[in-house]
């Protein structure tokens, strides 16, 4: 499932620091501008506990983690959305993405130029909310003469339905404020409005970079941009992208769990970021258990076990007769697939089965 998140910034914030702490694909990472031209594809492994204690109980031949694709895009300047800089080609790398990762500054370090001089995130913040804005009006505006006669003369409800989804989009991109701030009563709007493909409708989520002193509780910046975000519909977390570049060299587990102890953390900001970038693009996690190999599998939230089943397969899906289902929580306290079926536990589920977070899957199918 190729889902990606791209990381956006000002030039000059740490993405690319951060990127090459998420990835091996290395990034060049250096103090002026533009210095990644080509957006950075990088495959990221997501960080699971679940997946090792089901191997430590059913001991694989391998064990195979889900993944999420990170892609580090140019860094943009006032004016992309008429083309400064490198805008056109920033904004259609981003287009791409399903969900935003957006790195601020929120350090001072006087050897680190700041492309407008002074440390803010809250003003870098809008800088590139302007511009994605400006970008999203002119694709709102395009829309609404292509769709308004249709939808004011005629009987086609979906001309209708899009035309004022388009006029909500339309009224807070005027106001200053991003499309993801328009929320939907019901599901067909929702799904009408994302097929936009809207730049500010994408899921964000603010990457507050900040110095090693500040990694744990944060700092005045940091509580700058939790004000400045609390109307959208956006999640905010702390990294010290300098710190996970140190960490990213020590070779063995425990020695990078002795230093996140020191310094007061409990978990890497790097594995933090990715979980959160997961759920962001509303990914959840199924597994399958064997002597060959445990293994997790993405699939989108709410989706049926048959769109589950074709994650592994598109046979699966087609031949699709039932889905056996066991718990996570059960699995791990019985200790095994035969307990869990001798206390009752393992579930036969047919095509209207929602898949669940953890839930142990095994398909039965017929093609």
């Amino acid at each position: 499932m190729a889902l990606q998140c791209g990381i956006v910034g000002l030039p000059n914030v740490g993405k690319s620091t951060l990127f090459n702490c998420l990835s091996n694909a290395k990034a060049q990472s250096a103090n002026f501008p533009f210095c990644t031209i080509e957006p950075n594809v990088g495959v990221i492994t997501v960080p699971d506990e679940r997946l090792n204690k089901l191997a430590e109980i059913v001991k694989p031949n391998r064990i195979v983690p889900t993944t999420v694709e990170i892609v580090d895009i140019a860094g943009l300047v006032k004016g992309a959305s008429k083309g400064e800089g490198l805008g056109n080609k920033f904004l259609a790398n981003i287009r791409e993405t399903d969900a935003i990762l957006h790195v601020l500054r929120c350090f001072d370090d006087d050897n680190i130029t700041h492309v407008d001089g002074s440390i803010n995130p809250v003003r870098d913040k809008e800088i590139i909310d302007t511009e994605l804005q400006l970008k999203d009006l002119e694709t709102v505006q395009a829309r609404i003469q292509k769709v308004e006669k249709q939808a004011k003369t005629g009987g086609d409800k979906d001309a209708k339905r899009m035309y004022d989804i388009l006029l909500q989009f339309k009224e807070v991109l005027l106001q200053g404020k991003s499309a993801r701030t328009v929320t939907f009563d019901n599901k067909e709007d929702e799904k009408a409005a994302k097929e936009l493909y809207l730049l500010t409708y994408k899921p964000v989520l603010y990457v507050c970079n900040v110095d090693e002193s500040n990694a744990v509780t944060g700092n005045k910046y940091v509580e700058e941009v939790r004000e400045a975000i609390k109307d959208e519909n956006a999640e905010i977390i702390i990294v010290a992208a300098k710190i996970e570049s140190e960490i990213a060299e020590f070779e063995t587990y425990e020695e990078r769990e002795m230093f996140l102890s020191e310094i007061g953390l409990q978990e890497s900001g790097v594995a933090r970021l990715i979980k959160s970038a997961y759920k962001l693009l509303d990914l959840q996690t199924y597994f399958t258990c064997g002597v060959q190999e445990v293994r997790a599998w993405t699939f989108l939230r709410g989706s049926k076990a048959p769109q589950c089943a074709a994650v592994i397969h598109t046979d699966f899906e087609k031949g699709f007769i039932r889905a056996e289902v066991i718990k996570y929580e059960d699995f791990i306290t019985l200790g095994s697939e035969a307990a869990v079926k001798e206390a009752g536990k393992m579930n036969v589920e047919g095509k209207e089965y929602v898949a669940q977070d953890g839930d142990i899957m095994h398909f039965r199918f017929n093609v």
